[in-house]
Order: structure tokens, then sequence, then C-alpha cells
């Protein structure tokens, strides 16, 4: 619901948007469950399904300019990158949210599009030094990339979440994504 959620405020905002469910209508609100089908993910078919999903977006008649982003979060951030990477050519910008995956590996040196992430000081998943050791990784490479940092913890922009929804650094992330958004996509 959370990542629908974001799809109707992109698409309020103006964008096309959508989620291709790389379950395939599998749901778990156990979390041992959701680490183990995340760890049993295909990446290789996750990237390609995000792929198509570009190529989709693309070829809409009402999708003007023929621009695409990929937008992920916390495993879905990784994914957006691994796919930016495996298919540079379909993609003009990617943003991370708090995205790190130990199966989703990412060849940077073959990315093209710029690249805004959002990591949490305070993220139990997502380690600040693996984070901040990615942006380096990236700037190393000199991608073009736009990392913040925010006093909060995993997941602090999902609002279907309120142990973890942290309201001001959510609205800060979302603005900055806007701005992105519209400096690469339109």
């Amino acid at each position: 619901p959370h990542i629908c959620s974001v799809a109707d405020r992109l698409a309020a905002e103006g964008f096309h948007a959508f989620a291709p469910d790389l379950y395939r209508g599998e749901t778990t609100t156990r979390p041992d469950d959701a680490g183990r089908r995340m760890m049993e993910l295909n990446i290789a078919q996750a990237g390609r399904e995000i792929q198509a999903a570009a190529r989709a977006m693309r070829a809409l008649d009402a999708a003007q300019p023929k621009k695409v982003a990929v937008l992920g979060f916390c495993m879905g951030g990784q994914l957006a990158l691994h796919a930016a990477c495996s298919y540079p050519k379909d993609f003009e910008a990617v943003v991370d949210f708090y995205g790190i995956h130990p199966k989703a590996e990412i060849d940077l040196a073959a990315l093209e599009a710029p690249v805004l992430a959002h990591f949490a000081d305070h993220d139990e998943f997502v380690p600040k030094e693996k984070a901040e050791a990615l942006v380096r990784d990236l700037e190393s490479l000199g991608k073009d990339t736009k990392a913040h940092f925010y006093p909060a913890g995993h997941a602090f922009f999902n609002d279907s979440r309120p142990e973890a929804f942290h309201a001001a650094e959510a609205t800060k992330a979302w603005e900055r994504t806007l701005a992105f958004l519209n400096e690469h996509l339109r």
C-alpha cells in the first residue's frame, strides 16, 4: 500500500508512475518472511522487469517528454541502482531511498543517470558507513550524485509505519525528490 500511495503522489504531481509487483502478488506482514523473500528474489529477473516497466512507460503516448526515472525504497532502492546500471540507456534518473541489498550487485561504472540518494543516520538495516561508502564510490567514478542523510531511522519515509515514519524528514526528502525529478525528467 505504501508504494501505491507513493505512485499516486507522483501522479498527483503530473508524473506517470508504475510500480511493478516483483513478488507477483505475494505479501507478508511477518518480518522473517519478508527477509527470506528479499534474499530469495531473483535480482537479474527483477532488473529485467524494472527495465520492461521503464520501456512500457516510455511507450505511453501521454508520457512527454520520453524520460524515465527509477525510484525505490530499501531493497527497491538498490534494485533501482541495479536496473539503471544494467540498462543505462533506459533511465534518465535514479532515486534511492535507503537502499542496500547484499545480492543486488551493481556496476556503478556503467551508470549514466544522475542519482539522488536518501539515507538515515540511524538505520539498523543500512549502516551509515555502508551508505557513505556507496556515495563515495559513485562520486569517485564521477557520477552525478546528490546524497542526503537524515536524523532518522530506516523507513523514515514510510507513512504507513508509524514506528518508523518521521514526518519532517520525509517532507524534506519528498521535496528534494520532486525537485530532482522535475530537473531531470521535464
